[in-house]
């Protein structure tokens, strides 16, 4: 394998979590070392289950991940996992490199360099930010010195200068890295080729080029086999015709129809497998609850009172303080919200959501209307089936979490909406769609995003710069 410079090939890959839940059937690919590459793909598609096979945390049913011998390989994943969060910093560093217990410090003191983030050892993991823990995520994934770096969505909860540092980390990074990623211009810094996942076909198909004129090739080749699969149609059904007025007239006009028969079935093997586009969300409403009266009023040193129809972003750099506010908010710390005032929430790891319970008992839960036909149907709006909604929260893709936040908004109706990086894990394809809901959504919102081109949609915000107020909450 080293003689042809590729350090993983997936080869015929099948993998399903169970009969109906196929993720991979038949997928081939490869990466050369020292290659940088994206995985792209619908939700639940199977792109971090593409991860979980190169850790060898899953097993493929059929088909083989072959990787060069000796490569070590280190991921940077979406969240720090629970039983870290409580862990001191260097404890964490420890859990990554259990040979090394002693005098790592310096170490740990260099990585955390590399990636921009200054903290003593002694914090804990879960007092730090979101977008602390998303570099803290990375350095734990370098400092073993991986030969292949995995990134699971690394630019949730970066502000604008993380994701400047973080990009050009990786446009100087001189190892293999495979990125997971829905931030376009993000990817297209560094990308030198994509493997885009099909969630209809469960195929993978691999690109070579820069991310954007990897996406105009991909739309291209899509309407070239359009087009093509329609002339077959076409001339299909034009011969259908001739052999219904052809057939029972004579031998040897049946032997004609008998043998435009054997065309049609040869052009019909001649169509292309079409690659369905990726689904987006269709437009949607946020009921907004009858109106209760004052809804919440921020007090000091902050003084403010949000009322039907405001809109409040909360902004300042990564730990500063804006999921504390937030979250403070939440348990009636620093302000009051009124009583009868159903609250909406999205936060940065979807601590509101029960992971034990189904999707379908989730959404149950905060519907007013307690009847299973209209929970399938805020499922399907958000592209979760009736299969998916049966299943257990804990093993929804990030993104299907994220859509069942927003399918519980529309069957809740909420007098208020309080959102934490509210596109994290969410497909770009459906940003648009969520602007413009909350747009039209009539309560009061209090927003905290870096996605500029997610807030630039946002109508009438204004603003709170928490890095005006350093003396705290």
């Amino acid at each position: 394998m080293a003689s042809d410079n590729v350090v993983i090939r997936f080869d015929q890959v099948s993998f399903s979590y169970d009969e109906k839940r196929v993720i991979l059937d038949e997928a081939s690919f490869s990466v050369r070392r020292n290659s940088i590459v994206t995985i792209v793909g619908q939700n639940g598609a199977g792109k971090s289950t593409i991860f979980k096979l190169l850790l060898g945390k899953l097993r493929p049913q059929r088909g083989k991940v072959n990787l060069e011998s000796g490569t070590a390989i280190g991921i940077a994943e979406q969240m720090v996992p629970d039983d870290k969060l409580d862990m001191t910093i260097l404890d964490y560093f420890k859990s990554a490199l259990p040979e090394k217990q002693f005098g790592i410090e310096g170490d740990i003191f260099k990585i955390l360099n590399l990636v921009n983030l200054e903290t003593p050892l002694t914090k804990r993991v879960r007092e730090l930010s979101g977008g602390q823990k998303a570099r803290l995520l990375l350095a734990y994934a370098l400092i073993s010195n991986p030969d292949v770096l995995l990134l699971d969505e690394p630019t949730n909860n970066l502000d604008k200068i993380g994701i400047e540092h973080l990009t050009g980390f990786l446009m100087n990074y001189k190892k293999t890295c495979i990125v997971i990623s829905h931030d376009a211009d993000f990817l297209n810094s560094f990308t030198q080729g994509v493997l885009n996942l099909d969630v209809h076909t469960h195929k993978v198909e691999q690109f070579v080029g820069d991310y954007y004129d990897v996406i105009e090739e991909i739309a291209a080749k899509l309407e070239r086999d359009r087009m093509l699969n329609a002339r077959l149609e076409k001339s299909i059904k034009d011969r259908f015709e001739k052999v219904n007025k052809l057939g029972g007239k004579s031998i040897a006009m049946n032997q004609l129809a008998r043998r435009i028969r054997e065309d049609i079935t040869e052009d019909r093997g001649e169509m292309v497998e079409m690659r369905k586009e990726d689904r987006t969300i269709p437009d949607f409403t946020i009921p907004n609850q009858e109106f209760v009266g004052s809804i919440i009023k921020l007090h000091k040193p902050i003084e403010i009172e949000l009322a039907k129809g405001s809109r409040l972003l909360v902004k300042g750099p990564n730990g500063i303080g804006k999921s504390t506010l937030l979250k403070a908010i939440m348990a009636g710390q620093g302000a009051e919200i009124n009583l009868r005032t159903r609250v909406g929430y999205y936060s940065q790891d979807f601590s509101e959501l029960d992971f034990s319970q189904t999707a379908f008992d989730s959404l149950m839960e905060v519907s007013l209307i307690k009847k299973a036909q209209p929970i399938y149907e805020a499922g399907a709006r958000f592209l979760l089936s009736g299969e998916i909604l049966r299943n257990k929260i804990g093993s929804l893709s990030e993104g299907q979490k994220g859509l069942l936040c927003y399918a519980r908004f529309t069957l809740q109706e909420p007098g208020l909406l309080i959102l934490d990086e509210p596109t994290n894990h969410i497909n770009f394809r459906h940003i648009p769609v969520i602007a413009k809901a909350i747009n039209v959504y009539e309560g009061p919102v209090i927003l905290v995003s870096h996605l500029s081109e997610f807030v630039e949609k946002i109508k009438n915000l204004s603003e709170l710069d928490l890095s005006k107020y350093p003396q705290g909450f």
